[in-house]
């Protein structure tokens, strides 16, 4: 197996690594850590979050942008 490449299988709900997967276009991933792997949810919450924060800081909150000019 390929060392530090796990992911999140959306059709088994589980952790596989990179010589266990059978449906290569429905998984998250690739992660360093099986932990990581199991955390996928958590881990795409805190990356949008950063995201928006980015977004927020370039353009302003999303209430005072005006979408239309």
């Amino acid at each position: 197996m390929t060392a530090g490449r796990y992911y999140w299988c959306l059709t088994h709900g589980r952790v596989e690594g990179a010589d266990e997967r059978d449906d290569v276009d429905n998984a998250l991933g690739p992660y360093d850590t099986r932990e990581d792997a199991q955390n996928w949810k958590a881990i795409n919450e805190a990356r949008a979050e950063a995201w928006k924060a980015e977004d927020e800081a370039w353009d302003g909150p999303d209430e005072e942008r005006d979408d239309d000019a």
